[in-house]
């Protein structure tokens, strides 16, 4: 708890960097990229300069609540003819061929920084790339302790199914980083130096951050990439932006739930709550079989719309008022009452390692932002010299021309990355989001109902057992499951059963449920409440 400033991470290292600005007198938006920076180093399996961010930006000074979209287009030579002339059957998981779109985080931060520094007014002395990028830098170049959740995903690798007959030497770079000498992942505990991500970060602090799309790091990636016969030009990077959007949004319980519109899959949070409008929570007890059966059927319905229509768009228009109308979740819910047993779920989203972060501020200021490189250690590939790992985020798209997400040039993917707030008249109630490719929706569902329906503190909502409809960020699963933590009781799951759901139990506070932060704000005396999950290495920090 505090009441001039909070932050929420998924490790510890980068919550403090983002506190640091705060007390320096930054605001939430300059603290927000200090932990993003930060975060691309020493949680470098989740995220990193390689991949892309979506934010939410509430400005008090303002009373504006804004949202900014930094994911990378597909590149102009991206075409189904690429993969198919070269035997895949599909987007290959891993490899410089899956590296498809144009990293966008870095242009998320130069974009939200030049916001800040028109619109928000701070105390900080200090508001340069220099001073924002120092932690990241310090830790890049000196070293950091490897973190529980990394070694556990340094130790998964990569199977040869994940990039097909592509030629394994472009990994080199990425095991002379992140396996060592003897070949291994780093242990928890020991520490990681990531020299060349060093210096590119110290270029771009000195050279600014369009450094990244024009000029010498560009040209290293671009020739990374062409080595092994990669999509991206110079050309794509040069015409990447970002772009501000408008967020979309939802009324629940007197408030007003916000999250980001497509080409992510914010519409599906919004979706669940939309639907769980229309049910008095009040007469189902939280972490009842009841509780559980109610969540995973809006989820089967909000992912059905998601399914349908999720992709760019600027090439297919979707029907967000339509589906996040009220009179659409009304409907939703009358199919989840005229059934007595669970329904059928096709829905196959798999990955799911990405950071959440939320920051609020002295004045009023609060983000909510999330950034990813899509599977563990994205694609694995690493343009010699940069220390950058690229994104796969491009293996959502597909080669069926059928599909609304169908792989064409120029295009955002469908992205699972999404962020919430909750306002309350108008200001910030709650920051809230979570790693977990499909899991983001339900995890996301399950913070708002524990905390505003039941009445938990956000730490609480936090740890309460989660689960998972889906295939486990598994698509090797024959079907799709229900997948609950271990914690829940056998008369649950007993009685889950019988409501017709196929359940998997996973190990308590599993880290595939993703890792979520919450801040919540007590508007009576302006506390601010943060919960950081245990299923990772962060920590909720505040002063």
């Amino acid at each position: 708890m505090a009441r001039n400033g909070m932050v929420v991470t998924p490790h510890y290292l980068a919550s403090q960097a983002g506190l640091q600005v705060l007390q320096e007198g930054g605001n939430a938006v300059e603290a927000a990229i200090a932990v993003a920076a930060a975060l691309s180093v020493v949680y470098p399996h989740a995220n990193g300069i390689g991949g892309d961010n979506f934010w939410l930006i509430f400005n008090a000074h303002t009373s504006e609540l804004r949202a900014l979209n930094a994911s990378g287009r597909s590149g102009r030579n991206a075409t189904q003819a690429y993969y198919l002339e070269r035997g895949f059957e599909r987007i290959p998981a891993r490899g410089f061929a899956a590296a498809n779109t144009v990293p966008g985080a870095v242009s998320g931060w130069d974009q939200a920084l030049r916001y800040a520094l028109e619109a928000m007014p701070s105390q900080a002395r200090d508001r340069s790339w220099k001073r924002l990028l120092s932690a990241a830098i310090g830790y890049a170049a000196d070293g950091f302790p490897v973190s529980a959740n990394q070694a556990l995903h340094g130790r998964a690798g990569f199977t040869e199914k994940d990039y097909g007959r592509t030629d394994e030497r472009q990994f080199d770079a990425y095991k002379k980083i992140f396996c060592g000498v003897n070949g291994m992942p780093p242990a928890c505990g020991s520490i990681l130096v990531q020299a060349d991500l060093a210096k590119t970060l110290e270029h771009l602090s000195e050279r600014g951050l369009d450094a990244f799309y024009h000029g010498e790091i560009a040209a290293r990636i671009v020739k990374g990439i062409a080595k092994y016969d990669g999509v991206l030009t110079l050309e794509d990077f040069h015409n990447h932006t970002a772009n501000w959007v408008a967020p979309v949004h939802v009324p629940y319980r007197g408030f007003e739930a916000f999250n980001l519109p497509p080409n992510t899959q914010g519409m599906a949070a919004l979706g669940c709550l939309n639907i769980l409008n229309n049910f008095d929570l009040s007469q189902i007890a939280e972490g009842s079989a009841q509780y559980y059966h109610l969540m995973a059927e809006v989820t089967k319905e909000a992912f059905a719309d998601r399914d349908r229509w999720l992709t760019d768009p600027d090439f297919l228009p979707i029907p967000v008022a339509e589906l996040l109308s009220a009179a659409h979740g009304k409907a939703q819910a009358e199919r989840i009452l005229s059934r007595d047993h669970a329904a059928p779920s096709q829905s196959a989203v798999a990955g799911g390692d990405t950071v959440w972060i939320g920051v609020m501020d002295r004045w009023g200021n609060a983000v909510s932002l999330i950034q990813s490189i899509c599977d563990g250690f994205g694609s694995g590939a690493i343009p010699e010299g940069t220390g950058v790992v690229l994104q796969n985020r491009g293996k959502y798209f597909t080669l069926n021309d059928d599909a609304p997400n169908k792989l064409m040039p120029n295009k955002r993917s469908f992205h699972t990355l999404i962020a919430g707030i909750l306002m309350d008249n108008g200001r910030p109630a709650l920051v809230y989001g979570t790693m977990g490719g499909e899991g983001q929706p339900q995890t996301q569902t399950a913070i708002v109902t524990r905390i505003v329906d039941y009445g938990f503190s956000p730490q609480a909502a936090i740890e309460a057992p989660r689960w998972l409809q889906g295939r486990f960020l598994d698509l090797t699963q024959p079907a799709t499951h229900l997948n609950l933590e271990a914690r829940i009781p056998e008369a649950v799951v007993a009685e889950l059963r019988r409501l017709g759901h196929s359940v998997l139990m996973t190990a308590n506070f599993s880290d595939v449920m993703g890792h979520a932060g919450a801040i919540f704000l007590d508007t009576v005396n302006g506390v601010m409440h943060g919960g950081a999950d245990p299923r990772g290495d962060g920590a909720a920090v505040g002063f």
